[in-house]
């Protein structure tokens, strides 16, 4: 049985100011969201990990098996009006979140679509809500905020003004994150970067 709600996808409309997004609540069903949060990876640092660093449990295994699956890619192509054929997926995952964390940014040229799926079973900060931004110069300029509240999805196709951010907290905070990418070669530096940077976090948490 599939662990997303296809039919709240699909009956979600594309967002497009100030870029293509949507927020879809509840895209994991809640049965499994217990299932999978069972299974998360324990993540005690802050940075995002390849899954191939972390251990977790069989329900988050076959989760991220169907996220990277044919009809995913199907219902992604059909939402965003782009063909994903051949496009590599990459995931990874994150469990905590720092203070210096959320900074306004963009994702790189090299990724098309970015999905970003929570699984904190309760948010009671006022940080750690992804801002949809209109521009790179305010945290306040939003179209839309996103609780990171589990089997919630925001997902956004990348341009040149696909700014996004949060306001601080600190402590756990999971989420998901997969992009389709242009090719395997964006693939293997993502990793290395995603690496030293979760390394540099780790020994330098402060900096």
């Amino acid at each position: 049985m599939s662990a997303i709600n296809f039919d709240k996808f699909n009956a979600t409309p594309l967002e497009n100011d100030p870029y293509n997004f949507l927020i879809v609540p509840a895209f994991i069903k809640p049965d499994a969201v217990t299932e999978i949060d069972r299974d998360y990876p324990r993540i005690n640092k802050a940075g995002s990990f390849p899954l191939e660093e972390l251990e977790y449990g069989p329900a988050f295994e076959k989760f991220i098996s169907e996220l990277e699956g044919p009809m995913v890619r199907e219902a992604f192509e059909e939402k965003f009006g782009m063909s994903l054929d051949g496009r590599p997926t990459m995931v990874t995952a994150r469990g905590h979140c720092q203070a210096k964390d959320g900074k306004i940014h963009n994702d790189s040229e090299s990724k098309l679509i970015t999905v970003l799926i929570y699984m904190n079973t309760e948010w009671s900060q006022e940080g750690g809500r992804l801002r949809v931004l209109r521009s790179d110069s305010s945290l306040d300029n939003f179209a839309a905020e996103v609780p990171p509240e589990a089997g919630t999805l925001l997902a956004f196709r990348r341009d040149d003004h696909s700014f996004h951010g949060h306001e601080t907290c600190v402590g756990e905070r999971r989420v998901i994150q997969l992009n389709w990418v242009r090719d395997e070669g964006v693939v293997r530096r993502e990793k290395r970067r995603h690496r030293f940077s979760a390394w540099v976090k780790s020994v330098f948490p402060a900096a």
